[in-house]
């Protein structure tokens, strides 16, 4: 694989946070200028031009995903102190959020089915 598609696939993901960033500064909206440039974006990968570009820079980034994590260990390892002071807190939220989640998502998915016509497995 060239550098180029990987390079124009980083280009749109650019392009388009930066494009919601400014809708939203300029608008004064209350959604976040990284999700309204998802929201572009997921409009512009109906074109084949975006969506190859895209889909290298996609493969690349998921292929380095492990490093994304390593900042997230130097915080740890910084804040032990607050971590050893609000952890109980801190677990239990990720604990029931992540519940909250699943279901949301779980209702969301058994009302899809029922309207599309295919009734959700027991």
């Amino acid at each position: 694989m060239t550098a180029s598609p990987l390079l124009a696939g980083l280009a749109w993901l650019l392009l388009c946070q930066s494009a919601g960033e400014a809708l939203s500064r300029l608008a004064h909206l209350r959604l976040p200028g990284p999700v309204i440039g998802m929201l572009i974006l997921l409009l512009l990968l109906r074109w084949k031009v975006v969506r190859e570009p895209v889909g290298a820079a996609a493969d690349a980034l998921l292929a380095h995903l492990s490093l994304l994590f390593v900042p997230v260990g130097v915080g740890v390892m910084t804040h032990t102190a607050l971590i050893s002071q609000y952890g109980f807190r801190l677990l239990l939220t990720l604990v029931l959020s992540t519940w909250i989640g699943l279901l949301v998502t779980a209702l969301v998915l058994r009302a899809a089915l029922r309207q599309s016509g295919h009734p959700p497995a027991a």
